[in-house]
C-alpha cells in the first residue's frame, strides 16, 4: 500500500515520533497535518476538524488546543498509518 508514497525527511521524522515508545508528548499538530496531507486525503469539515482518509480507513481529528497532539491521537494515527503500510521501517 505504500507504493508511490515518498516521504521527505521531515515527514519521516514525524512518523518515527508517532511510532516511538513510550508515546512521545512533543509531536506538533502542524507536523502531523503536513504528513497526513502528503499521504492521505484531508478535508477540513469544520473549523479545526479534519476528515482524513488513508487507505480504507476514515477518521476525523480535531486540531488540539495546544501545539502538541495527545496520546489518544498518537494511538489513532499509529493504527491508520500501520493499516496503510506506513511505519518507520517502510519510510
Amino acid at each position: 500500500m505504500t507504493e508511490g508514497i515518498k516521504l521527505d525527511g521531515h515527514h519521516r521524522v514525524t512518523v518515527e515520533k508517532i511510532f516511538q515508545h513510550p508515546v512521545g508528548h512533543n509531536i506538533q499538530w502542524h507536523d502531523v497535518l503536513s504528513l497526513l496531507e502528503s499521504v492521505a486525503t484531508v478535508t477540513e469539515v469544520s473549523e479545526g476538524r479534519y476528515r482524513v482518509t488513508l487507505a480504507a480507513e476514515t477518521e476525523t481529528f480535531s486540531a488540539p488546543r495546544r501545539h502538541d497532539i495527545d496520546e489518544q491521537m498518537v494511538i489513532d494515527l499509529r493504527r491508520m498509518l500501520k493499516g496503510a503500510g506506513i511505519s518507520p521501517t517502510t519510510t
